[in-house]
């Protein structure tokens, strides 16, 4: 079936009632219809309705001038891409240079040659074209990022509630991220925690973090004990190395608890310790749980140990990626200042345990570190143990 290409329509915005007329009959073509307006505001009423392809707009004019027009024009979400001509017997150059700082796309001096007015706006219809598709491809794109995060979090496990209570937090920097979580029972004694977060932001790390979750989950590395930490990192090591990840490699923290011992074993390859929380409140005591292993998939020799924490009952253990944490101050050379790092994290969350609330962690977060907003992506889990 024939789908004709959709008609152009090109407004012209001046007062002068025999340039409307001229310039109507010069660019009316079977493709393109030309609209005309009086006045500045009767041109910006109808580029609102009508959401022209191109304006062409005279600079003095009442109730509105060309300027005016214009800095409305761009304003408007709706008419970003509409290319904008402005005409003025002004043709100094601060003249033009004021014109294009304010958003018209092009300038021509009255009185206009118009061949070149012709071509002038062919031009603009063409590059009005170019930016209707790129905001198609944009808005495509942005549809397709927004059902992969709704994918990536569906794989995240929902909150845990006997008998040990897990809840979580996930704020990717962008529309995908490359922390991942899980938790889950290897048999009804132990039960797996782990947090990684693969290097780089989107989907470029997106793509491995699901991949290590996938492997995780289904258990799939061969001859792997499951229940000893370090064996896990060391074939994950194997694994996913960055020659073979796309120069990607992650860190982690991955721990076994056994409720019946009430015992902890770890470890972490270059990630944030976890924080175990003893009585939670004002008394409250913080560990750093860490090892001191390599980030996973940096160098296949890298060996990886394991440790063994007993936990209390009534402890809170915090896991989380160091987008947590992180806060830097950039001066004029663009070179951050820590303002706030993990010893203040640690010492918020020995004051905030006793809240079940991750939330209102969050929000003591953001006022320490004085921005709402994360430049890296961001997990929490908090373990209760009861």
């Amino acid at each position: 079936m024939f789908n004709p290409a959709p008609m152009e329509k090109i407004l012209v915005i001046d007062d002068d009632p025999i340039i409307c007329t001229s310039l109507r009959k010069l660019l009316q073509t079977g493709s393109c219809k030309v609209f005309v307006a009086p006045d500045g505001q009767a041109g910006l009423d109808a580029a609102k309705s009508l959401r022209p392809s191109l304006i062409i707009c005279d600079w003095l004019m009442p109730h509105l001038n060309g300027l005016e027009v214009c800095r409305c024009v761009k304003e408007d979400p709706a008419l970003a891409t509409t290319f904008f001509i402005l005409l003025s017997a002004k043709g100094q150059v601060a003249d033009r240079v004021m014109g294009l700082d304010t958003g018209a796309d092009d300038f021509l001096t009255k009185p206009v040659n118009l061949s070149e007015l012709k071509a002038r706006v062919r031009a603009g219809l063409r590059l009005h074209q170019l930016s209707e598709d790129l905001q198609q491809q944009k808005q495509l794109l942005e549809t397709e990022l927004k059902e992969a995060a709704e994918y990536v979090k569906s794989l995240l496990p929902p909150p845990l509630e006997n008998p040990i209570r897990i809840d979580s937090r996930f704020i990717p920097s962008r529309a995908l991220g490359g922390d991942c979580f899980d938790y889950y029972w290897l048999d009804p004694d132990y039960l797996l925690i782990y947090l990684l977060d693969v290097s780089g932001h989107g989907l470029g790390a997106a793509l491995p973090s699901i991949s290590v979750q996938n492997v995780l989950r289904s258990q799939s590395l061969p001859d792997v004990n499951f229940y000893q930490p370090s064996d896990v990192l060391k074939a994950l090591n194997e694994t996913f190395q960055m020659n073979d990840q796309n120069d990607k490699y992650f860190t982690i923290w991955y721990g076994v608890y056994n409720r019946s011992k009430r015992q902890l074993v770890y470890a972490s390859a270059g990630h944030p310790p976890g924080i175990l929380v003893t009585q939670p409140g004002v008394a409250a005591g913080t560990e750093q749980l860490r090892t001191p292993n390599l980030p996973v998939g940096m160098m296949p020799e890298a060996q990886f140990v394991s440790q063994r924490h007993s936990v209390p009952a009534g402890s809170c253990l915090y896991i989380f990626s160091d987008g947590a944490y992180e806060a830097f101050d950039y001066n004029a050379a663009g070179r951050g200042e820590p303002v706030w790092g993990l010893d203040e994290f640690a010492s918020l969350l020995g004051t905030y345990s006793a809240s079940n609330d991750l939330d209102t962690i969050l929000t003591e977060v953001e006022g320490c570190r004085g921005k709402s907003t994360y430049p890296d992506d961001l997990s929490l889990l908090r373990i209760y143990f009861k």
